[in-house]
């Protein structure tokens, strides 16, 4: 079909479509499911484990994991990113990082500590697939959309990414609690690990399924050359950021900006990765059966505010300017770390839940459109936007690592959350001195 023009509602519609696609993973696997099922796995024994030569805490073996992924995907993201813009194809990319993370989801079925290692390959590789995908992803914003439109489309994406991976955890909260309607069998403890692996599966399959919709509309890219691609371009995406680096002297707005966003970005994904492992190992909930229960409602309770939050955020943005904003939500998430210290009962965790959820939304898609609206006038948009997702790959795995670090030493991770309190304050520090852009402040 004929590439629909820039700014048309159809091609911005099926963009968004694509948090439809793909939040299924953040949600049951980032946030939900595959953590509680992670938990369950070391219910009956130490939550100590001995795996690449160590004795490592279940959580911060899984912090590590992650790390390492995010150290991958920071790695890999310029080289395909240099190569997609070259020849014009980061469609095709975005479908393979789709697919690679939605098959590695649907392996997730056959996790367990007998096979840790083919089941951590499984989790780091689902990881791998959604961020690379991601990369392509975001890039198109500024291709496809106005300055003017950016905003609220990229609030629409998180909102529809919401919606839809709530849908599937509903059902997967359904068939974990009543698995004999599912006509899933065994002792209760056994059908509800047998349905949590089931939701593994439907969460590949809603992926790829619901993507085709995006792809359908989306254009290739921009091709830079007709000349083939050849081992000169292979380095390409490092020489893009050099040049973006480059550039950053030139455009203090959004060189002071990205570093805000890289410390602020590493402390609030790294609290949205470790979330329900806090829940599940330091609030007191009465039984297992409620905690499992419990941290799904949360994890529910958090999409949902995580929509208004989203909406009200891109509606604040425009009265007040998107500097600003962002630095009253980091306001609100550095006060958030400080309770997170002292929460112990399952109200607690309910009320810290409806806080993060209304902040999360908010700060990840105002994030994105404010650094799209800083970007000068190029067609070059993905290696701007792989040195965005560089920076925050890297936060990640800095993130991560301090959280695990803390956590292995210490056994609990409240210093861990505290401690992130802190890059919340640098961040806040670092916004206030970016200079006044129009809309921006």
């Amino acid at each position: 079909m004929a590439e629909l023009p820039k700014g048309d509602k159809k091609l911005l519609n099926a963009w968004a479509f694509y948090d439809w696609a793909n939040s299924v993973y953040t949600l049951t696997i980032a946030s939900a499911v595959f953590p509680i099922f992670y938990e369950a796995l070391f219910s009956d024994r130490s939550h100590y484990i001995s795996v690449f030569g160590l004795s490592l805490k279940n959580s911060a073996l899984i912090s590590f994991v992650t790390a390492f992924a995010f150290l991958m995907v920071a790695f890999i993201s310029p080289l395909l990113s240099g190569i997609a813009d070259y020849v014009g194809n980061k469609k095709s990319f975005l479908k393979f990082f789709c697919y690679l993370g939605a098959f590695s989801c649907i392996g997730l079925f056959w996790f367990s500590l007998d096979n840790i290692y083919i089941g951590l390959l499984f989790y780091f590789l689902g990881l791998i697939g959604y961020w690379g995908s991601l990369v392509f992803y975001n890039s198109y914003l500024p291709d496809i959309a106005f300055p003017e439109q950016q905003d609220r489309i990229s609030a629409k994406g998180y909102s529809l990414g919401y919606i839809g991976s709530v849908l599937l955890l509903i059902v997967n909260l359904a068939m974990i609690m009543m698995p004999d309607t599912f006509g899933i069998t065994g002792t209760k403890g056994e059908a509800a690990m047998k349905a949590m692996r089931y939701s593994f599966i439907m969460v590949g399959i809603w992926w790829i399924l619901f993507s085709q919709y995006t792809y359908y509309y989306l254009p290739n890219g921009n091709r830079k050359s007709d000349e083939k691609l050849s081992k000169a371009f292979i380095f390409n995406g490092f020489k893009e950021l050099k040049k973006v680096w480059a550039l950053l002297k030139e455009n203090i707005a959004l060189k002071r900006y990205l570093g805000g966003f890289f410390v602020s970005s590493m402390a609030v994904q790294t609290v949205m990765l470790v979330a329900t492992y806090f829940g599940a190992q330091e609030i007191e909930w009465s039984s297992k059966e409620e905690g499992t229960t419990g941290l799904i409602i949360c994890i529910l309770l958090i999409q949902f505010v995580a929509v208004l939050g989203a909406l009200l955020t891109s509606r604040a943005s425009e009265k007040f300017g998107n500097i600003p904003t962002l630095i009253v939500i980091n306001c609100i998430w550095l006060v958030f770390c400080g309770f997170a210290f002292f929460i112990s009962l399952p109200i607690h965790f309910y009320i810290m839940a409806s806080v993060a959820g209304f902040v999360m939304g908010g700060i990840q898609s105002l994030s994105r459109s404010t650094y799209s609206k800083l970007l000068p006038e190029t067609k070059d948009t993905t290696s701007f936007f792989s040195f965005y997702d560089v920076a925050e790959k890297i936060g990640i795995v800095i993130g991560m690592s301090v959280y695990g670090i803390i956590d292995q030493i210490t056994g609990s991770p409240r210093l861990a959350i505290v401690f992130l309190g802190v890059f919340f304050l640098i961040a806040i520090i670092l916004l206030r001195r970016v200079p006044k852009k129009g809309v921006l402040n």
